[in-house]
């Protein structure tokens, strides 16, 4: 696979940033890998950690990502003895820079219902770093009152920001009816206008 040669910019403002990229359980994940590799040109293969959903695992599986990318991934969940799994605190002090891609309504809803039920999601309720979130959403759910609900507490953090998503296909319903999440590379601009307004601070 091919590595986009990364915008000089952004590149820049990336560069030495500590990266969690988290994919959860709809069948965009799948685009994860390529996702990864993106990032990695961009931060020249610097530090990046993967934390799959138990759910993600339906259509993206560790031994994919780790044949695409050279790197493994852990699965977010509580009791396992896989060394490879760090624990909350060792994710919310470890990652300066947090990617969901792509965020299942359910994802979006614990964590702007402040639940704290794995690893990973405890962690993100504890960090201060910048989250970006790639929202995947079913038929009907852009217009939902539970997203538009989610969506605004989510965006009253300061630290967090959402790259919206666009109508895809649905196979189940044969329209462009879904909320499909952005490509993996527009939630890069999001994440240096984080970092920018952090200095400002």
């Amino acid at each position: 696979m091919t590595r986009p040669e990364p915008p000089p910019e952004i590149a820049d403002q990336l560069a030495g940033q500590r990266f969690l990229v988290i994919g959860t359980g709809a069948p965009a994940v799948s685009a994860l890998p390529a996702g990864v590799l993106e990032l990695e040109a961009l931060t020249g293969g610097g530090p990046i950690r993967i934390a799959l959903t138990r759910q993600s695992l339906r259509f993206l599986t560790r031994t994919t990502l780790t044949a695409v990318t050279g790197r493994k991934a852990f699965v977010d969940e509580w009791g396992t003895d896989e060394p490879l799994n760090p624990d909350h605190v060792d994710i919310a002090q470890w990652a300066t820079v947090i990617l969901v891609y792509p965020a299942t309504l359910h994802f979006l809803s614990k964590l702007a219902l402040g639940q704290c039920d794995t690893p990973v999601m405890l962690a993100l309720q504890c960090t201060t770093a910048p989250i970006v979130l790639a929202p995947s959403l079913p038929p009907g759910g852009f217009e939902s009152a539970a997203y538009r609900d989610h969506r605004q507490r989510l965006e009253s953090r300061p630290h967090i920001r959402i790259a919206e998503p666009r109508a895809g296909y649905s196979m189940r319903t044969g329209a462009d009816n879904v909320g499909a999440p952005c490509p993996f590379g527009e939630l890069l601009p999001l994440v240096t206008a984080l970092l920018a307004e952090r200095g400002q601070r």
